[in-house]
């Protein structure tokens, strides 16, 4: 049997061969090795404790489940149960569907998923940040920081419904194009066909791929990757010229001063050259005052494009009129080529200085007279033009008034944020509170801390502090001042607690302060993707070990999951062995297995 990370590492390879098609790919299900490399990656996700619609769950793992999954591939009797699906709510208000597949599904969507991802992602363009490997928010956002410089125009793109229109045929003939294996195809179109159940009530689905599927992102990123390689092209026609036209202004202030540049060089007399230095001063603070080159220019014209899943933004230097014809020609791309529809409520085209709104971001373009001395000493605006991305101020009062932990009073007309007690957290232990708002004070600052603007986030700490010395002065029915001297020491709010064996340790409030990093990296998606190194199968060496870790006999075994070890109480003894061993795992026979499962 094959090693998982050659078969995967020589799919990578032969995807690099934009004419190879990939035959037998149906039989790589067989393969025991890339199941076991699956159950691992997947055994630290606490989503697959959650039961699918057949009732199980990771717990129970074997290698009997395996190889019975493998032989309902080898004859094609495999069929995926329904989804279950939930609602979560968005920011709009509006709930997004969930489909959450049988744990079994999702255990073999997962090994489909790798196969894909060797064969597309090296071909994926590099515009693409959604759902890859080492790509992210911050990538998307970092890319449009470095190439969007100069943008008069911003197009806010949106497809509406994507995950739900997916055009199940249009998807697998996608496919066609490079795997020529009819049943890993028609397995493919199972998963889209599985339907879910909603109330305990089956529905089929004719298009659309579930959100929450494994398999849902990489196929997701398949479709869309013919509008990236659309873009790209277009963008290769739209753009023009090689630079902008210089302002005649400019032109002209910047001669007369290259005149005295070249007459200085050659002048002895210290008067005069002291008169030419002041006039060379003058000259260059009088070319500030203009841009240097024209802001519209026919001759010049540029596009950019940055997608996130099904979000994306264009930006343009042209005219409006440009922006039209780019989201009229995307739009009938969608629709012609995808069977996709284009948002017009949220496919926006707003200019460069106004703010456009990406990912949770603003993206504005900065304008700017000031300046700042370059490297011969001279004063330049190395600050117009530049792109910005924003925290919006909204955000954070959305958060906080979702949090509860403010409420909004006017005075004299105007808004004012007061921090509020959160009531319900009061019967939370001290060290649960303190977690609480170090979590949620961090889960902002990580996902805006590239922002130009993020030291704006010391209000929202402000009134996250204040909240909480409110919260724990509610909870004990005492002052804030009291609540203050009680907890800090050194001027840093800190709980002390005990652990499990009774030693002493203290959490202290976050305090690191909310400075800009600039750490968002873009990796180079036309690298190979390399499964070199993977994580070892150490749950499955466990299982085939046929050793019960429990009681030590010989049998076919089968792994428990738990959720959290904090869980775990210690009245049972496979408890304290799992706790003993700091371990949400144990590999045990049958007869342990129905023992253990009859206690809980």
């Amino acid at each position: 049997m094959r090693n998982s990370e050659n078969v995967l590492n020589s799919l990578a390879g032969h995807s690099q061969n934009p004419n190879y098609r990939f035959e037998r790919l149906y039989r790589l299900l067989f393969n025991e090795n890339l199941y076991a490399l699956a159950y691992q990656m997947m055994s630290k996700n606490t989503g697959n404790m959650t039961k699918g619609t057949d009732g199980q769950t990771i717990s129970g793992m074997s290698v009997k489940r395996i190889q019975s999954i493998i032989d309902k591939l080898r004859d094609e009797s495999y069929q995926p149960h329904p989804a279950k699906r939930i609602y979560i709510p968005k920011k709009n208000g509006k709930q997004r569907p969930l489909g959450i597949p049988a744990f079994e599904d999702k255990l073999v969507q997962k090994v489909v998923q790798m196969i894909l991802e060797s064969i597309y992602e090296g071909q994926f363009e590099k515009c693409s940040h959604g759902f890859r490997p080492h790509r992210c928010c911050h990538t998307a956002m970092a890319s449009i920081m470095e190439g969007f410089d100069g943008t008069r125009w911003f197009i806010e793109g949106d497809i509406k419904g994507f995950f739900d229109n997916i055009d199940h045929d249009i998807m697998i003939a996608i496919l066609s194009e490079r795997i020529a294996d009819e049943r890993f195809l028609r397995l493919i179109r199972k998963f889209l066909n599985a339907g879910y159940l909603e109330k305990w009530r089956f529905h089929n689905t004719f298009s659309g791929t579930p959100q929450g599927g494994i398999i849902s992102p990489i196929l997701a990123n398949i479709y869309l990757d013919k509008l990236d390689k659309y873009v790209v092209e277009y963008i290769s026609k739209f753009n023009r010229g090689k630079m902008r036209k210089r302002n005649p202004e400019y032109k002209r202030i910047a001669s007369r001063k290259d005149k005295r540049v070249k007459k200085l060089k050659s002048e002895t007399d210290e008067q005069k050259r002291a008169e030419l230095r002041s006039e060379i001063v003058e000259l260059h603070r009088e070319m500030q005052k203009h841009p240097a080159t024209l802001g519209m220019d026919e001759d010049f014209r540029r596009m950019r494009y940055v997608r996130y899943a099904d979000d994306f933004l264009i930006g343009v230097i042209g005219s409006k009129e440009d922006c039209v014809n780019i989201k009229a020609d995307i739009k009938k791309f969608l629709c012609e080529k995808l069977r996709l529809e284009l948002s017009d409520e949220k496919t926006l085209i707003t200019h460069g200085h106004d703010h456009a709104k990406f990912l949770g971001f603003e993206v504005t373009i900065r304008k700017s007279e000031k300046t700042r001395r370059g490297s011969n000493g001279m004063p330049k605006r190395s600050l117009d033009h530049k792109t910005v991305v924003l925290l919006p101020l909204e955000v954070m009062k959305s958060k906080l008034m979702e949090y509860k932990a403010m409420k909004i009073v006017i005075e004299d007309g105007k808004e004012k944020w007061e921090s509020t007690s959160r009531p319900y957290l009061r019967s939370n232990d001290d060290l649960e509170i303190l977690n609480r708002y170090n979590s949620e004070i961090r889960g902002i600052y990580n996902y805006y801390c590239i922002a130009n603007n993020v030291s704006i986030l010391n209000s929202f700490y402000q009134i996250m502090k204040e909240s909480m010395y409110k919260t724990f002065s509610s909870k004990y029915n005492s002052t804030v001042r009291k609540i203050i001297n009680s907890y800090t020491r050194d001027k840093i709010f800190r709980v002390q607690y005990e652990d499990s064996k009774g030693r002493k340790h203290e959490r202290e409030l976050y305090h690191g302060g909310f400075g800009r990093r600039k750490d968002a990296r873009i990796d180079d998606a036309d690298n190979l993707p390399s499964y070199r190194g993977m994580q070892r199968t150490s749950l499955m060496e466990r299982l085939k070990a046929c050793e019960c870790e429990y009681c030590g006999a010989t049998d076919n075994l089968r792994m428990i999951h738990v959720r959290k070890l904090k869980d775990l109480k210690g009245k049972h003894e496979w408890e304290k062995l799992m706790i003993a061993r700091q371990r949400k795992t144990i590999a045990v026979c049958d007869k342990c297995y129905h023992k253990i499962h009859g206690s809980k």
